[in-house]
């Protein structure tokens, strides 16, 4: 999976809410790789949600950064000013110190030394803060640079129609380049499949409405991209003309699938897609995302709270707790070898239909001050097997390794 180039990278993400800075994600960092469903598990509040709403630049994240196909999309400005901060109380103390050294030479040293940082800091919030507003215009440029690098290459000794036809090619791709909007290759699928869809318009205006914000103003493709999308997810064309209201829950929750893929994704988030439905309409909604991941290439970030529904659809799950990410692995390895307390109280709270197993499952419960010692160090993020990550310190790093025999 690594040997593949990541379409999404979230690095140290941080989302905080209020005055008193409630941490609803906090240093959270992982990549999702092309044509993979990368699961995030975890209970109500864990920040799961957040997350992918903060990728897919519904909120101004507060700290860390996010990168779409390469492109920096967002960057929260507070890692800038929690560093300068930082650095004028270290260079504050190293100044009392100078001061009753009496080296005065050494104190405007570091003054100029802070004032340089400061600055350093100031700009790289200028460019975080550009690339946010202008990612659309920059990964536009950056496709066209390297499209036409590209293409400058191939031209090279080719004559004839053979350098016809590969100019037209890179004409083509020039086009769509120049109209190509970043953030709408990511779309949302959201969790409540009532409250998501507007009741006062039709499922055609619905599922259209990507496209007429677009500029698109073509009614007969617009009204064909419509028809198409609703065959795709198992409706009829005759739906176009109904309102919400009409549909059953796992109806609406196609409706919502319907709107995301006629954007033409590349990464779809699906924020507990099937939650709100009956077991049999999950399984349904379920195999549609898988056979549309299938058909149009499609990455999805798949947040759900049940265990089982992620381990069946997606390649990696990673485990959240209170706003951290507490284990990350493949699918297989994180139900065969669970590592952090709270992943191995989660999978102990799946239910199976077998009243056998049902009499011998034992329930862990999770209790942090009893299941950690973090007064002398605290945790990170290891990597304790390939691709298989926890967070701990030292001591359980070299627990869990001895347990797991590595």
């Amino acid at each position: 999976m690594e040997n593949r180039e990541p379409i999404l990278q979230v690095r140290h993400l941080r989302q905080y809410f209020g005055r008193k800075d409630f941490k609803a994600v906090d240093d959270v960092s992982f990549d999702v790789y092309q044509g993979e469903v990368f699961g995030i598990v975890g209970e109500s509040g864990c920040g799961k949600t957040t997350t992918g709403r903060a990728i897919i630049k519904l909120y101004n994240i507060t700290g860390g950064e996010v990168f779409f196909k390469g492109q920096r999309i967002s960057a929260g400005p507070r890692d800038f000013t929690d560093a300068i901060a930082a650095e004028r109380k270290a260079t504050a103390q190293r100044i009392e110190d100078l001061k009753k050294a009496g080296d005065s030479a050494g104190v405007q040293a570091e003054k100029q030394k802070l004032k340089a940082f400061i600055a350093e800091q100031k700009k790289a919030m200028e460019e975080a803060r550009r690339d946010q507003k202008d990612c659309n215009k920059l990964y536009r440029e950056r496709r066209e640079k390297e499209i036409k690098e590209e293409y400058a290459k191939k031209l090279q000794g080719v004559s004839g129609d053979q350098k016809h036809a590969l100019e037209h090619e890179r004409d083509k791709l020039l086009h769509e380049a120049a109209h190509e909007n970043l953030v709408t290759r990511m779309q949302m699928v959201f969790q409540d499949p009532i409250s998501s869809l507007n009741p006062r318009m039709t499922v055609r205006e619905i599922i259209a409405e990507g496209l007429r914000i677009q500029g698109i103003k073509d009614e007969k493709y617009i009204n064909e991209q419509v028809y198409q999308m609703l065959e795709m997810v198992g409706l009829v064309r005759e739906h176009a003309d109904r309102y919400p209201h009409e549909f059953s829950g796992g109806q609406r929750q196609r409706i919502g699938i319907a709107r995301a893929i006629i954007m033409k994704p590349d990464l779809i988030i699906a924020d507990e897609p099937v939650s709100a439905l009956d077991v049999s309409i999950q399984a349904q909604v379920i195999n549609l995302l898988n056979n549309l991941r299938k058909e149009m290439g499609l990455t999805i970030v798949f947040i759900a709270h049940d265990l089982s529904v992620v381990k069946y659809f997606s390649d990696r799950i990673a485990v959240m707790y209170f706003g951290k990410m507490v284990e990350l692995a493949g699918s297989d390895e994180l139900f065969a070898h669970p590592m952090h307390p709270y992943t191995r109280s989660l999978l102990s709270a799946i239910p199976l239909p077998d009243p056998d197993y049902e009499q011998r499952r034992k329930r862990i419960v999770y209790q942090p001050a009893l299941a950690h010692d973090y007064s002398k160090e605290g945790p990170t993020f290891r990597e304790i097997l390939p691709g298989h990550f926890v967070s701990c310190n030292s001591v359980e790093f070299e627990r869990y390794k001895k347990e797991f025999g590595i």
